[in-house]
């Protein structure tokens, strides 16, 4: 009889995503790694902050990161 394995995380997922106490998923904004020269300040600020993931691709997130959310 095969023998139990729990399931692995996702490690590119769980490079790029954090699951929130209260179950949101949140995610960097693109745009931030190249030509930054031509982006005054406030875009660089606004690229800088956290924005949660829309709902159809939560499932998918917490699927690939078994261990960083309940239920």
């Amino acid at each position: 009889m095969p023998r139990f394995r729990p399931p692995k995380t996702k490690k590119s997922v769980a490079k790029r995503f954090k699951i929130t106490a209260n179950g949101k998923v949140l995610r960097c904004r693109a745009g931030k790694r190249h030509l930054a020269a031509s982006k005054n300040a406030k875009k660089m600020r606004f690229l800088s902050q956290k924005i949660n993931v829309d709902e159809t691709d939560k499932h998918r997130i917490t699927q690939a990161l078994p261990y960083s959310h309940r239920g």
